[in-house]
């Protein structure tokens, strides 16, 4: 693979352009990490503090006023809520329900449902519900 760098004239003509035949393990984990570069967001866990990744996360609930992020293994509360969380978040996250925000490149799959919602499978095997009024979108991001 051949890799071209030029020097932008500004901040605003920075970019990054990935041209490939088809997508690999290898041309996701550019992707995420050029997409997570200075992305992390302050949780606590077990009366710690931790700055976490954007892209380490799997999704974020709000549940009786807290807000929980989700990774792989583990589960996290933040002061934030999830409007502010939305603003601070890349392209990859998307409002899915009223209380969820999920990360869409950690979709597994996705399946219709009853009542034009649908069943989406993260990598980590957990299901969530895409509401219906969010459905349109998420197929738009995917591509389907």
């Amino acid at each position: 693979m051949r890799v071209i760098c030029e020097k932008a004239a500004s901040v605003e003509e920075e970019q990054a352009v990935i041209k490939a035949l088809k997508m690999t393990d290898e041309i996701e984990t550019a992707i995420s990490l050029l997409e997570s570069s200075g992305g992390r967001i302050a949780v606590n866990r077990e009366n710690q503090i931790y700055l976490l990744e954007n892209n380490k996360i799997y999704y974020i609930e709000s549940i009786d006023k807290k807000t929980f992020i989700y990774t792989k293994d583990n589960c996290y509360e933040t002061k934030f809520r999830l409007y502010e969380l939305e603003t601070m978040l890349n392209a990859n996250f998307l409002r899915c329900a009223k209380a969820m925000i999920v990360n869409i490149r950690k979709i597994r799959s996705v399946k219709s449902d009853i009542n034009g919602r649908m069943n989406a499978r993260l990598l980590n095997d957990e299901n969530i519900v895409i509401a219906r009024s969010y459905v349109k979108e998420l197929k738009e991001r995917l591509g389907i």
